[in-house]
């Protein structure tokens, strides 16, 4: 006579390991998600997105008056159906073309361009948005204290910030690679952010990058004058600022103040026979 039959043995819960291989194929956490697919596809087409953001950004410029408020950064990304990055690429493209200017603040926004008043910079022409005569004081000002800092950066700037600044250089040498004057007096205001950084002085450094966020708030893009085509002239700028960081790292005074009076007051073809 057979005993009674011994209960099954209790079931073992499934682990991760046993999930995975019973998992079909194309599924569990190792498996390459659709989103992730889509990631590489729209990789591909992140341009086209911000062309076409931008086109239709352009398109809705067209229809208001030049001066008019466009909108939100958010409220303008929202219409465009377009992500922040995506948004951000074509807002770049606008202004680079010199059809929109963003203001910060209360009342701030996307604009279209109001006029593009001139300011002459060295060799280079600033296009700038209605602020002519800010930006120009601001620019005389900010040259005048060039001196003060570079006396600070001699005396205080350590080897970190020296290598800071040879980083700061490497970014206009590309810009200058690259041939995109905008980019260049964007990293050339960032090299002298930094300059200013040094000095142990709060207001002289608080005041000097004041002035720099008001002309950069303002810059719509870089112009070439009749004196000297505008990619020679970024060179040669981009050499001069060169020098400089090495005359700082090396302590050089007479050198680098050589150079910070040549860069606020000299015209390239000058600059060449001074050497």
């Amino acid at each position: 006579m057979r005993g009674p039959a011994e209960p099954p043995p209790p079931k073992r819960a499934d682990t991760r390991a046993d999930r995975r291989r019973s998992a079909p194929s194309g599924t569990g956490p190792d498996a390459l998600r659709p989103q992730d697919q889509g990631d590489r596809t729209g990789r591909q087409t992140a341009s086209g997105r911000a062309e076409g953001a931008a086109d239709r950004l352009t398109a809705l410029i067209e229809t208001v008056p030049p001066g008019s408020r466009l909108g939100t950064k958010e409220e303008l990304r929202t219409l465009c159906e377009v992500s922040v990055g995506t948004f951000n690429e074509a807002l770049r493209l606008l202004q680079s073309r010199r059809l929109v200017t963003v203001k910060p603040g209360p009342g701030g926004g996307v604009f279209s361009t109001e006029q593009t008043p001139m300011v002459r910079l060295g060799n280079s022409v600033l296009a700038l948005d209605a602020q002519q005569d800010d930006v120009a004081g601001a620019v005389r000002i900010r040259d005048a204290l060039d001196p003060l800092l570079i006396e600070d950066a001699l005396w205080h700037a350590s080897p970190a910030d020296v290598s800071g600044l040879h980083r700061h250089i490497t970014v206009m040498e590309q810009a200058v690679r690259d041939g995109d004057p905008v980019a260049f007096v964007h990293a050339n205001w960032r090299l002298h952010a930094a300059i200013a950084a040094i000095s142990p002085n709060t207001l002289l450094s608080s005041l000097y990058t004041g002035l720099l966020d008001l002309i950069e708030s303002h810059t719509l893009s870089v112009l070439p004058t009749s004196d000297q085509p505008l990619g020679e002239y970024i060179a040669h700028r981009y050499e001069l600022h060169r020098d400089l960081v090495a005359a700082l790292d090396r302590r050089d005074r007479d050198k680098a103040l050589r150079l910070i009076h040549e860069h606020n007051t000299s015209l390239a073809t000058q600059s060449h026979e001074s050497w």
